[in-house]
């Protein structure tokens, strides 16, 4: 039998991870090794695997393609020059970078709002709105709004802001 002096109790804190092991020297080493072996390095590979946004980097890219001014955030290329998709991420795209540094209340967008800026029918601006949830750029939330994925940003970054500058030569 153990007696009270023989228990340890080991806390440990890794990221979110918050994990306390309870009991006798041997068992609470051991159980401390296992989370050491196995978790810290599955957190180290779920983290290369992370779709991180910086921000930084993606204002940069941005420049001359949005901008914000008091009224709100601005898309700077003409629409004859865009896709209707193009245009419609370039907005949701704002709206994020818009929330995320402090110039705008929220990162999301109605339905109206951006048929307005695609100056189109509602049903074009449903299809296309459609679409981009369809290949998961953008997601209608809750109260029947849009907002622009992380994997949108990451498409965004990666193929569509290139062709984007190749046309307006930027």
């Amino acid at each position: 039998m153990t007696s009270r002096e023989d228990i340890i109790t080991v806390n440990i804190k890794y990221k979110d991870v918050d994990q306390t092991f309870t009991g006798n020297v041997e068992n609470v080493w051991l159980s401390t090794r296992k989370f050491f072996d196995e978790l810290v390095p599955s957190f180290e590979i779920a983290n290369r695997l992370m779709l991180r946004v910086d921000l930084q980097k993606l204002a940069k890219e941005c420049e001359g393609i949005i901008a914000f001014s008091d009224e709100g955030p601005n898309v700077l290329v003409p629409r004859g020059k865009l896709t209707d998709n193009e245009t419609l991420s370039l907005w949701l795209l704002a709206c994020y970078m818009g929330f995320h540094l402090g110039k705008l209340k929220e990162s999301t967008v109605s339905k109206e709002e951006l048929q307005s800026k695609l100056g189109k029918s509602a049903k074009i601006a449903s299809t296309r709105l459609g679409e981009l949830i369809k290949t998961e750029a953008a997601v209608k939330t809750a109260d029947e709004k849009y907002r622009i994925t992380s994997l949108g940003v990451f498409q965004l970054q990666k193929e569509i802001l290139a062709r984007i500058k190749a046309k307006i030569g930027v």
